[in-house]
């Protein structure tokens, strides 16, 4: 049980009212007719302020006002509906003893085939199979061993009436309930058709429904056991205890007392138990639990670490930066639970048909069961596509036509068969290191009718780095560098990052000295190498210094240029730039820095926002999956854009836009394609993010600003999961509509044969209620098995594995 300390209300003495959350595991509560039950008797306890009741996870979190109510009221009210409450804080103790409790996120995994239900079942089960061996087969020995009301009771009904108790007695219990509840569920016309069946005699009938009807619930509950294992994955990936240093020493605590800025051990293969930065100790960390990366990644001091990661090889010690209830893992469980409280339109429109469906078959069964009787008084033949059918007035035989239409009239495959898939894409995505954040989300991906896409860290690396190095003259690509180092050092510009980076991968720590360094405003630097001014600049910079750049070869003179005829150039370390290096890193959208001396050019450095390696590959396979229209978004220039837009292969682009404008862009697809999805980096992107049908993060891992902005989260920086996600999406759309449409084309069938005899009451529970519940839950669970390309991280080329 939770305290909520911003509940609104306030005491007779004008402070806030106190209000408390009670976390409840409900395991039967596994569809939305049984949530309904339960929301409806919770609705007539007095103190209760807000219920989320969620089938899919079997559970209910209930808060309530402790002066008006309790927890026990609260547990009491649920049971009142028949169904057990498990976990949760003791409902029999003091709601101030309470509040510390542990509640639940998820039901417990459940003893289906050896519960107390199934060994009902089992028990009715073999009954049923006694009596019908005498009913049909030993009918010699089936004699009368009773009789109620000058009715005898044969040895095969009696076995029949132990199955109807064994096995239908729980059924008429939730049927009691349902009743109840004024909820006209599944459970009420089950136990109503089996008290009828039994009430005029109907044994076999009565004692078959119960028994199959038993075995269809306990298969229904298996599978959607089933269906919650992979959030209870999700949920188990992160320890429950931590080793923290204090005082020196290693002590192992609770995952939760862990405070923040504590220092936290990890030892070889341990899973990490916290979001924190490493600060003593390396290792590969196998993070794909939280962001999907097939490959460990390498952690060093000042890197950081996710909560459900696996330390692989090395040592680590490192802070916790968040409290355990706070992590990124953490909040990616909260979302995949609360993703099926919104629901998507399909659902919609299900709960909405269900509402008609099912009286309006309860009625039709209860006039198949009444009129024919009346109105055909003598046998009638009817040829039905070449078929004969004779239909006679016997009321017993339309009595059990009308009961199968009852059975008929239970809706639960069909209103099932969006919840199972929405939660099996959802959870399935989250454990490849995409957070989709609803039901609704997931839908709406899959109809996207055009992508946006942000460039800077979304197709790019969002980081700059040296592309090209062009030695000039005599000298190599080494001492370029080295000089160009060498007057960066001094900078923070993020150009002088990239350079530094470069020159200390290929050119080692041999720099040299510089003195007298000089910041040329918007243009570059200068300082003194051994005696000699050296210049690292934009080409205007080299202009002003008396350089022409246009020109295919390039010789100082005492500061004077003298252009020379390629056919008349004597001298080798000439500046040969007859290659149009310039204009050609220009023309791909790179930034060029010129390094020289006021007389001589040594070198240029091309640098840019490296395009990530999966881009090319993503844009295609999207392309490949059916998105008609893929289109690139930029504030920056037009020269870069086009670069990059022809690299990747995207179907157009715009350039140059501020954040406003992206959202001008965006409005502008939807009225030319349809529906947009928009990818960027959740904070700067954010107004398009919005405007768009579905707004997705890039690199949302540890971003708590991503994870609450967009609508899809892709958990770690690789655009390779885009294709994957709508590709999942759109899948998940017609799972949906393939058990939607596959129910209620079932369940029309059955109901078309009903009147005509070819329907029995086994053929109605076996086929339109347990077959089509376990199918639309097994064609949903296949979503699960959707993995995204692996993709090898240099080449962006797909690895197979």
């Amino acid at each position: 049980m939770t305290e909520n300390p911003d509940a609104a209300g306030g005491t007779s003495g004008g402070g806030q009212r106190r209000e408390l959350t009670a976390r409840l595991a409900v395991p039967e509560m596994d569809c939305p007719s049984c949530a309904q039950k339960v929301d409806k008797s919770l609705q007539r306890v007095d103190g209760i302020t807000d219920v989320t009741l969620q089938p899919t996870t079997g559970t209910a979190n209930v808060t309530y006002d402790p002066d008006r109510t309790s927890e026990a009221d609260v547990v009491k009210a649920i049971e009142g509906a028949g169904y057990e409450v498990v976990g949760g804080s003791d409902a029999e103790g003091d709601d101030e003893d309470n509040q510390a409790a542990d509640g639940v996120d998820i039901a417990p995994p459940s003893e289906v085939w050896t519960s107390p239900r199934a060994k009902k079942t089992w028990l009715g089960a073999a009954f049923l199979t006694v009596g019908l061996l005498f009913e049909f087969f030993l009918a010699g020995q089936n004699i009368a061993i009773a009789s109620v009301l000058e009715y005898p009771l044969h040895i095969a009904d009696v076995l029949f009436l132990g199955a109807v108790a064994a096995s239908g007695i729980p059924v008429v219990r939730s049927g009691y309930y349902s009743a109840k509840n004024r909820s006209l569920d599944i459970d009420l016309l089950m136990g109503t058709a089996i008290i009828a069946a039994t009430g005029i005699g109907y044994f076999v009938e009565a004692a078959t429904l119960a028994v199959l009807f038993s075995i269809a619930e306990l298969l229904e509950d298996y599978a959607m056991d089933r269906a919650r294992d992979s959030l209870r994955e999700l949920m188990e990936l992160s320890p429950d205890e931590a080793t923290v240093l204090r005082d020196g020493e290693e002590v192992t605590v609770p995952a939760e007392e862990v405070e923040v800025g504590e220092t936290v051990v990890v030892r070889p293969g341990d899973k990490i138990p916290l979001d924190g930065t490493v600060i003593e100790g390396e290792s590969a960390v196998d993070q794909s639990p939280i962001t999907g990366e097939s490959v460990p990644v390498d952690k060093a001091a000042g890197d950081e670490v996710y909560a459900g990661s696996i330390n692989e090889e090395g040592y680590l010690e490192f802070e916790a930066t968040s409290a355990a209830s706070e992590s990124t893992l953490s909040q990616i469980i909260e979302m995949v639970q609360g993703a099926q409280a919104k629901k998507t339109e399909s659902e919609q429109f299900v709960d909405q048909f269900a509402g008609y469906y099912t009286p309006l078959v309860v009625v039709l069964a209860i006039l198949t069961a009444a009129i024919p009787p009346l109105v055909i008084a003598d046998p009638v033949s009817v040829d039905l596509a070449g078929y004969g059918f004779t239909f006679a007035g016997d009321w017993q035989a339309w009595f059990i036509r009308g009961l199968t239409l009852l059975v008929i009239a239970c809706p639960c495959a069909f209103v099932i068969s969006t919840p199972v898939s929405v939660v099996s894409g959802i959870t399935s995505a989250a454990k490849n290191g995409v957070l989709i954040k609803g039901g609704n989300h997931l839908e709406a991906m899959g109809e996207v009718d055009a992508i946006a896409l942000d460039k800077t860290g979304t197709l790019t690396k969002g980081e700059l780095a040296v592309t090209d190095v062009v030695a000039l003259g005599g000298t190599n690509d080494e001492t370029v560098l080295q000089h160009a180092a060498a007057l960066e050092q001094r900078s923070e510009h993020p150009i002088a990052e990239a350079i530094l980076e470069r020159a200390e991968k290929d050119a080692g720590d041999d720099v040299p000295s510089i003195e007298k360094f000089e910041s040329i405003t918007g243009k570059g630097i200068s300082a003194d190498i051994d005696g000699e001014t050296y210049y690292a600049g934009k080409p205007a910079l080299f202009e002003e210094l008396g350089f022409d750049l246009s020109h295919a070869h390039l010789r100082a003179d005492g500061g004077a240029v003298a252009e020379v005829a390629h056919e008349q150039c004597e001298r080798e370390d000439c500046a040969d730039l007859e290659d149009g290096a310039i204009s050609r890193f220009e023309n791909e959208g790179k930034t060029v820095v010129l390094v020289g001396t006021d007389t001589e050019l040594i070198g240029i450095i091309a640098i840019a926002d490296e395009v990530r390696p999966a881009a090319e590959r993503a844009v295609a396979r999207l392309h490949e999956l059916g998105v008609a229209h893929v289109v690139m978004l930029t504030g920056d220039n037009e020269g870069t854009a086009r670069a990059i837009a022809e690299q990747v292969g995207v179907d157009e682009y715009r350039a140059e836009l501020l954040p406003d404008e992206k959202v001008d862009a965006v409005e502008a697809l939807q009225a030319e394609y349809g529906d947009v999805a928009m990818v960027g980096d959740g904070i700067n992107d954010a107004p398009a993010l919005a405007t768009a049908e579905v707004g997705i993060a890039m690199g949302a891992a540890g971003t708590d600003t991503a994870i609450e902005t967009a609508d899809i989260a892709l958990m770690g920086d690789d655009i390779s999961k885009l294709p994957y996600l709508y590709g999942l999406s759109h899948t998940a759309n017609g799972v949906i509509r393939q058990n939607i449409w596959s129910s209620l084309g079932v369940k029309a069938l059955l109901a078309l044969g009903v009147p005509l005899g070819l329907v029995s009451v086994a053929v109605a529970v076996i086929v339109g209620d347990m077959g089509m519940s376990l199918g639309v839950t097994g064609n949903a669970m296949r979503l699960s098995r959707i993995a995204p390309e692996r993709m090898d991280s240099k080449t962006g080329q797909e690895t197979g594995a």
